[in-house]
C-alpha cells in the first residue's frame, strides 16, 4: 500500500473513539445485532479490491481530470468498510467505490446484485422502438437472420437493426443480408441501444465493409503496477472479407446506449470512407475488462486494456457522430424517426 496512506490510516486506526462512535452509529441505524461480517474480514476485502484495482486499472491517467484520486477513494471508503457489520451494506460500500471510477464495464457480482455505472446519465433516449416498429420502418413484415432485423425501405434503402453484440449471426446470415441489398442506394444499420456484447463479431461485421487492409485503431495493455504503465499503442487492422460485401454509403445510427462492443464495432467501420455516424455519441466502454473474485465469494471486472481510434486517442468516454441529430418530439408524435431520416437524406444525395 502506498506509503502516505498507511501512515494516515494509522492515525485513523489510532483514533479508537471515533471509530467506536461511527461503528454505533451504523450498527443501530443499518444493522441488525446478527452479525454477518467480523470487521477484519471486510477489511481484508476492501483492500484487496482497492489494491487490485489500484494496480490493473488502465484509465487512471486519462480520467484523472474527471474521478476522484485512488488513494482519496482509500482513505474515503475505509471507515465505512471498518464499520459495517452486514455483507449487504459491505456489497453496496465496494459498489459505490468502484462507481468512483466511471465505468460501465467495472462491476461487481454477487448472488443478489450486479454493480453498474449509468454511461446514459442524463442524455437523451434518441429512440422509440414504437416507432421502429411502424410499418415504415422495421415494421412487422421485416426479415431475421441471427440478430440481425432486415428490411428494404422504399426508397431502396436497406434498413438493418441489431440491438445486441450479444445476439449472433453466421457468415450465412450475413451473406443472405447483404445479397438481399445488393442493389440498394445505400445501408442504415441502427445500433441504438446495443449495449455490446461479443467483441469477436465486431470483425466478422465490419469486414463486410472493407475493400482493403485498413487501419482501424490501436491497443495498449498493462506493463507494470503503477497507473502510467502502459505499453505503447499497437497498431489494430480489418482485413476484408472474402464472402459478399458491401461499398455504397452505410450510415450507423447511434444514442449513448451504444456500449462496449458497439462502441469498438462504431469506431472501427468509422475508419472506413464509406460510413457515416448519426445520432448521438456512444456511450463508450474502450477497455477490455479482466475478471477477479474476492475472498468473500463476490466477483468483479475491471477495464485493464484500453482501444484507441486512429487518431490514437481514447474512446473510453464515447465517440462523437459525424452529424449530430436528436429526436425531436414533433417527429416522434408523426411516428418520424427524426435520426433515421437523417440518414436516409444523406443516402439519398449520392455524394460521399
Amino acid at each position: 500500500m502506498k506509503e502516505f496512506v498507511s501512515n494516515i490510516l494509522g492515525n485513523i486506526r489510532k483514533s479508537k473513539f471515533l471509530l467506536l462512535s461511527c461503528a454505533m452509529v451504523f450498527a443501530f441505524s443499518s444493522c441488525d445485532k446478527d452479525l454477518e461480517v467480523e470487521t477484519s474480514n471486510a477489511v481484508e476485502n476492501f483492500e484487496m479490491l482497492w489494491k487490485i484495482v489500484d494496480e490493473n486499472y488502465c484509465f487512471f491517467e486519462y480520467k484523472k481530470d474527471s474521478i476522484k484520486n485512488w488513494n482519496e477513494v482509500y482513505l474515503e471508503y475505509y471507515p465505512r468498510v471498518e464499520a459495517c457489520r452486514k455483507r449487504m451494506d459491505l456489497f453496496y460500500i465496494f459498489a459505490d467505490m468502484l462507481n468512483e471510477l466511471k465505468d460501465g464495464h467495472v462491476n461487481l457480482v454477487s448472488a443478489f446484485d450486479v454493480s453498474r455505472y449509468d454511461v446514459q446519465g442524463d442524455s437523451p433516449d434518441n429512440y422509440d422502438s414504437k416507432i421502429i416498429r411502424k410499418s415504415h420502418y422495421l415494421g412487422t413484415d421485416y426479415r431475421a437472420a441471427g440478430g440481425l432485423k432486415y428490411k428494404l425501405l422504399e426508397d431502396r434503402i436497406g434498413y438493418i437493426s441489431y440491438s445486441d453484440f450479444s445476439n449472433s449471426f453466421s457468415d450465412d446470415n450475413l451473406d443472405y443480408v447483404l445479397k438481399y441489398f445488393e442493389d440498394t442506394n445505400g445501408l442504415i444499420i441502427d445500433l441504438r441501444n446495443n449495449g455490446g456484447g461479443y467483441a469477436s463479431l465486431v470483425d466478422v461485421f465490419a469486414s463486410r465493409f472493407a475493400r482493403k487492409k485498413t487501419l482501424v485503431g490501436y491497443w495498449q495493455h498493462k506493463t507494470g503496477k503503477g497507473h502510467a504503465d502502459l505499453s505503447e499503442p499497437e497498431p489494430l487492422y480489418l482485413e476484408p472479407s472474402d464472402n459478399i460485401s458491401y461499398y455504397k454509403k452505410v450510415a450507423l445510427l447511434t444514442n449513448r446506449r451504444c456500449y462496449s462492443a458497439t462502441n469498438n464495432f462504431v469506431q472501427t467501420m468509422k475508419a472506413l470512407p464509406n460510413v457515416m455516424q448519426f445520432g448521438d455519441r456512444t456511450g463508450g466502454g474502450a477497455g477490455m475488462p479482466m475478471s477477479s473474485e474476492l475472498p468473500i465469494g463476490w466477483s468483479f471486472r475491471l477495464s485493464v486494456s484500453p482501444y484507441l481510434d486512429i487518431h490514437k486517442k481514447y474512446t473510453e468516454f464515447g465517440i462523437d457522430p459525424d452529424v449530430r441529430v436528436d429526436m425531436t418530439d414533433e417527429d416522434a408524435a408523426n411516428g418520424i424517426d427524426t435520426i433515421i431520416e437523417a440518414a436516409r437524406a444523406w443516402i439519398k444525395r449520392g455524394d460521399f
